[in-house]
């Protein structure tokens, strides 16, 4: 009798590791779902902000600042490479802007606008 329990518990040692494995790839594809969902809408949301800000150089600066720690957020929990790395170095990018002046603030929609803009394709290629 002894013999038949020592063989069951290696097989059954086997299914608990297979089954943790598929939920990791469960929970993989929720993370890049929401990945995937998340990011463009920050863009989206940082797009239509900025349109208002123009005119309020502090204001702009703080909603870039904000969207560059929700990116963060989600490279964080990106399961995808590369919408982490997408995510990332978008998240650097707006980090990076300053905006003090009106002009920069024109500059800064510009810029916010061509970088999301190459951001949201990256998004859409790595989740198709």
């Amino acid at each position: 009798m002894r013999s038949l329990k020592s063989r069951f518990v290696p097989l059954a040692l086997f299914a608990t590791c297979i089954l943790a494995a598929g939920c990791s790839e469960v929970n993989s594809t929720i993370d890049k779902a929401q990945a995937c969902i998340e990011a463009p809408k920050i863009i989206t949301e940082l797009g239509a902000k900025i349109t208002q800000l123009t005119d309020d150089p502090k204001a702009m600066d703080k909603a870039i600042d904000d969207a560059a720690t929700k990116l963060t957020g989600v490279a964080d929990q990106a399961a995808n490479t590369t919408l982490k790395e997408a995510s990332d170095d978008l998240a650097k990018t707006l980090s990076g802007i300053n905006v003090t002046t009106v002009n920069d603030a024109v500059d800064a929609a510009q810029k916010v606008t061509t970088e999301g803009a190459a951001y949201v394709e990256q998004v859409a290629k790595a989740c198709s």
